[in-house]
């Protein structure tokens, strides 16, 4: 961790759960590729905890389907098509999104994304919430061979900013996050607003922060 918090020079965001609330659009693709099978829909309030977890939480609980399922690929396929024809409906910046971004450009802090979300469908949504051109930096989780909970994909992200890892933030909202950043060497934080399963506690990632709110990234880049 550096020795003061005003070196850092560039912090990540995983992207559903931490700076994009994107659970209605990937929920209502969900129900539109279940009414597509005549199946039943799910209630946004029974899934939206398991949306950080991608597609394969969503089709787990509407179809009951995993990645070892014959008919996941598929499943899959289609889920991702309808989902990029409604893709940002719903989705909005979290309050205080904003305003972090907009410090960080004013004193020369970079910023970017690291997301198991594909890269193309991340850099749409991205450019329809008006942000492209300000970030850094964006990974997704076919960018690389690897993806989250693995580091690649944050040290990939560090060398497209051009930031040393040590002097770098990777905020999320899961312990995959937690993960990949403590072993690509950066400073972390966990988002406890996100998409978090009723089992699962950020206490327990072992993050160096906790955060309730994105606001709050403020009291970690910048001192007073």
């Amino acid at each position: 961790m550096p020795e003061n918090l005003n070196q850092f020079q560039l912090v990540l965001f995983d992207f559903d759960g931490t700076i994009a609330d994107t659970a209605r659009d990937m929920i209502n693709a969900l129900n539109m590729l279940l009414h597509e099978y005549s199946m039943q829909k799910v209630k946004y309030e029974d899934l939206r905890a398991y949306v950080s977890n991608g597609t394969p939480a969503l089709l787990k609980h509407g179809f009951n389907c995993s990645p070892e399922d014959e008919e996941f690929d598929v499943l899959r396929k289609e889920f991702l098509r309808i989902y990029e024809e409604n893709l940002c409906v719903q989705t909005v910046l979290y309050p205080g999104t904003q305003s972090v971004l907009e410090r960080c450009q004013k004193t020369g802090i970079s910023w970017g994304i690291v997301t198991n979300k594909p890269e193309h469908l991340t850099r749409m949504i991205v450019h329809q919430l008006g942000v492209t051109d300000s970030v850094a930096c964006i990974v997704g989780g076919d960018t690389l061979k690897y993806r989250k909970p693995r580091p690649e994909p944050v040290t990939y992200a560090c060398d497209l900013a051009g930031i040393k890892p040590q002097n770098a933030v990777f905020v999320g909202d899961s312990w995959r996050d937690v993960d990949a950043g403590r072993e690509a060497g950066l400073t972390t934080v966990g988002a406890s607003y996100g998409y978090i399963p009723p089992d699962d506690d950020p206490n327990e990632w072992n993050a160096d922060f906790i955060i309730d709110s994105i606001a709050d990234v403020s009291k970690i880049l910048w001192t007073k």
